[in-house]
């Protein structure tokens, strides 16, 4: 029967070409293969449904059809595949090559068994053959050599999906008929895209094992597309990277979307955490294989569903695999995500990774524009002789090539494993052609402000040596200055690459005083963009002349941010602050961080701070001055980050973060007190599989001498509605006053492991977290007013004739703990706060809400 249809297929086709034949059309030509054995197709359907128009594949899988004006839609068909119908653009697609699925692999989402089965791992036959293809992992270990190494040459393309022709002819796109020439058919979706940045880098890992040693020299680097319209372009291209990272299937657990997910062949977790079956005997690059399929237990936890094609030997070793998100997966904005991997032998034995390929279909919202991810990767060239010694000097793990970004097409015909399509080989093109538009400056001038938070002051022909900002601390308001109005600038390397200027000038309409800071900043490396470029080796020295709540130090964003300057309580106790400082930073690729900063400053208590001294006269200090010098190291080894115009933001969290700190105050040097404060700490994040994270912050400090409050250790308060790391949501400015402390903050953000199983709320694909802070702290008697009559100390602060600050029980610690939910609408979370103990303090906040904006995957 199958015969038949395929030979009624064929001479139907036939009947329909002989009949149009004498037409004349443009012609679509390409290859139709499998896709999962990548080989050729012949005799398959290829033709216009209803339209009376069509061809066949030849022997070698090739086509040709021709097109016409109205006809957007071709359809390949054959028996054993799934049938493929694709939009194609007159006039406009002309090569197009298609991978047909078969019928018993659903590429999207794998679906097997009914919903209600018995699934048993007990004398399961898949079951057992996972666990011998878990146990053969360790033999397919590179590391396991004395040496190694091989190139990688890696591209990642960015577009606009599923292009469409009305798209092409309507709104914006109308007015860019150019766009038409970069339209282009993504063969594995069958959809077309219009390719917007191509990124290329070529690299070699090199490996020793003993003393242990791994680097990765980048040889070649080319950016090219909208990235280039951005002086942080990196940012993009960074990202991207990190977010899509490479996929090795033969670690317990794969990071992506800056989430671990479990690998199917996990050695902790697989078998608990998929369901495996076995569906046939497949030869895969005619090899005998076994086709297994896997999915999660839960299709809402964060895994994969999808194909394993494990050799039919006494190695069981993965050939290929695909895998893809189920399409009930918590995961937000991937709309589908497909990985492709395939592994091949070596002359030694070694299975190795060769190709590593992902496509990701996104978008904020499902009926938003999508955009496609595409990151293709290969790897070659395997060895394993011994390296020389002075390749594993080199310092970092990393090393970026001189001449890397500016290799000639010689070197990219070369090492280029996957050819640029038509397309991402006329980026430069397309920019030009964008930026003649007059409305799209505009565009992007608006883009930039939003994403970077700043504006510059040049242009692509005059790159920006000035930028304005940032944006959002222009306007804000505070109990002193009232309604406060900011302007800031910064220098960049377009300027000078090691020589940067930054300040900003503020007016409070409250105060009626003017406030200004200005920086000046040398960076003993060359930098690209801005000196806080990852190494950073700089000098720095500061002057600034500000009003500012002694917490205020503690907020990892600027205190003038808008958004942070709305209070939950009034904090009317600040100073105006005068301060001088010179300060040395030096970080190394292992991720040692050494600061050095000598610092000057007077500071004039407002608002209601007054500074009284502890001498029953009552005398008022109108003014505190300190010199200090204080030393800072910081170790966080593997922790990468993204550079922005406004700060550098680690895009991972896994390295465990170690940081030692001492202060020195010198008295009679410019300073009127001696004082020692010495701080640690500890962050560490705990990865829980499907259940989730848990962040972890420990730090202890004192301070050594006796010294008056405002040289006392305050907790990190935050009194803003939003949300910051590594702070007390209920604490008020300066309520707390120790010379001893230990704090703990942890949060356990369960990733929607609860809400998942629960009917209806699952939809909503909310996630829980719940969060716990600890405060121990202890005042000595050398340094309580209330036990001391030494004049040198000053009396505790007040408000309306009540005291404000205490002194804590170091048998009682503070504690308050949250409960809250995030990915409410993909972009809001809210934590509710609660504070346990010390509730008599006066005007203090029992309870209240949090919030923050997060995207996250």
């Amino acid at each position: 029967m199958g015969n038949f249809v395929i030979k009624f297929n064929i001479l139907f086709v036939l009947f329909l070409t002989c009949f149009t034949f004498s037409l004349k059309a443009q012609n679509i030509h390409g290859v139709v293969r499998d896709s999962t054995t990548n080989e050729t197709l012949a005799y398959i359907a290829v033709f216009y449904e209803g339209k009376g128009v069509g061809s066949i594949t030849d022997i070698d899988g090739r086509y040709t059809v021709e097109t016409r004006k109205g006809w957007n839609q071709l359809t390949f068909s054959a028996v054993g595949y799934i049938t493929k119908t694709v939009n194609i653009i007159p006039g406009v697609t002309k090569n197009m090559d298609i991978l047909l699925v078969p019928n018993d692999i659903m590429l999207e989402e794998v679906v097997i068994k009914p919903k209600r089965e018995r699934y048993k791992r007990k004398n399961n036959p898949a079951v057992e053959m996972m666990k011998k293809v878990i146990a053969g992992k360790k033999v397919n270990i590179l590391s396991n050599n004395d040496y190694y190494q091989y190139n990688k040459y890696q591209k990642i393309t960015l577009s606009l999906n599923d292009v469409t022709p009305k798209m092409l002819e309507t709104g914006v796109m109308k007015k860019m008929p150019f766009l038409k020439d970069q339209v282009e058919l993504c063969n594995e979706t069958g959809k077309f895209i219009l390719p917007l940045s191509v990124d290329e880098t070529v690299s070699q890992k090199i490996y020793r094992k003993d003393p242990k040693s791994e680097k990765t020299l980048i040889k070649g680097i080319s950016s090219n597309g909208i990235n280039d319209l951005f002086a942080t372009g990196d940012m993009l291209n960074t990202a991207l990277k990190d977010v899509f990272t490479d996929v090795d299937i033969y670690q317990d657990d794969i990071r992506l979307l800056q989430y671990p997910f479990i690998s199917p062949i996990s050695s902790k977790n697989a078998i608990s955490f998929y369901k495996y079956y076995i569906m046939d005997t497949i030869k895969v690059d005619s090899v005998k294989c076994f086709h297994l399929t896997f999915v999660p237990n839960n299709s809402q936890d964060f895994g994969f569903s999808g194909h394993l094609y494990v050799l039919a030997d006494s190695s069981y070793s993965v050939k290929r695999c695909l895998m893809n998100f189920p399409k009930k997966s918590g995961v937000n904005f991937v709309n589908s995500m497909n990985i492709i991997q395939e592994f091949d032998s070596l002359p030694n034995g070694d299975r190795v990774l060769i190709k590593d390929d992902m496509i990701v279909e996104l978008s904020l919202i499902k009926s938003s524009q999508s955009f496609q991810v595409r990151r293709m990767t290969r790897y070659d060239d395997f060895a394993f002789d011994p390296l020389p010694n002075k390749l594993f000097k080199l310092k970092g793990d990393v090393i970026k090539e001189a001449d890397a970004m500016m290799r000639s097409d010689e070197f990219w015909n070369r090492y280029r494993q996957v050819q640029l399509s038509e397309s991402e080989s006329q980026m430069d093109l397309l920019v030009k052609r964008l930026e003649q538009i007059p409305s799209f400056k505009y565009v992007i001038f608006g883009l930039k402000a939003l994403i970077e938070n700043f504006v510059e002051t040049g242009s692509k022909e005059h790159p920006s040596k000035v930028d304005i900002g940032p944006v959002n601390t222009m306007i804000s308001q505070n109990f002193v200055d009232g309604l406060r109005l900011r302007f800031s600038a910064q220098s960049t390397a377009n300027l000078n690459p090691h020589l940067f200027f930054k300040g900003y000038y503020a007016y409070g309409f409250k105060d009626k005083r003017s406030k200004y800071m200005g920086e000046i900043e040398y960076s003993f490396n060359k930098c690209e963009y801005l000196p806080r470029e990852f190494p950073k080796h700089s000098i720095a020295l500061n002057y600034q002349y500000d009003v500012m709540a002694p917490t205020d130090k503690f907020l990892k964003t600027d205190k003038d941010n808008v958004f942070t300057s709305f209070r939950t309580t009034k904090v009317d106790q600040m100073n105006y602050v005068r301060k001088l400082s010179l300060k040395y930073e030096y970080e190394t690729y292992f991720g040692l961080k050494t600061q050095l900063e000598i610092k000057h400053s007077s500071d004039e208590p407002t608002g209601s701070l007054v500074y009284i001294k502890n001498d029953g006269l009552g005398t008022i200090v109108p003014k505190m001055h300190t010199s200090e010098v204080s030393v800072m190291f910081r170790y966080a080894q593997g922790e990468t980050y993204v550079n922005t115009k406004q700060r550098r933001l680690p895009i991972s969290f896994d390295a465990p973060v170690f940081t030692l700190s001492h202060t020195m105050g010198l008295k009679g040097v410019g300073g009127d007190y001696k004082y020692n404060m010495s701080e640690i700490g500890i962050y560490k994040r705990f990865w829980f599989s499907s259940w989730g994270k848990i962040d972890a912050f420990v730090k202890g400090g004192a301070e050594w001498n006796k010294v008056p409050f405002p040289l006392l250790i305050m907790p990190a308060a935050n009194t803003s509605y939003i949300l910051q790391r590594e702070t007390f949501n209920l604490i008020n400015n300066l309520e707390f006053l120790n010379d001893r402390y230990a704090s703990l903050d942890i949060s356990w953000d369960m990733n929607g492991k609860i809400f998942n199983r629960i009917p209806l709320l699952k939809k909503l694909k909310w996630r829980e977290i719940i969060g716990f802070k600890m405060l121990y702290g202890t005042l000595t008697d050398k340094n309580n007013p209330n036990k001391s009559q030494d004049p040198d100390l000053f009396l505790f602060p007040t408000r309306d004739g009540k005291t404000t600050s205490f002194v804590m029980d170091p048998h009682k610690p503070y504690m308050e703990f949250s409960v809250g939910i995030h990915n409410i609408f993909k972009l809001v979370h809210v934590e509710y706060v609660r504070r346990l103990n010390y509730l008599d303090n006066p005007d203090i906040n029992k309870w209240g809400f949090r919030f923050m904006v997060m995207m996250s995957f």
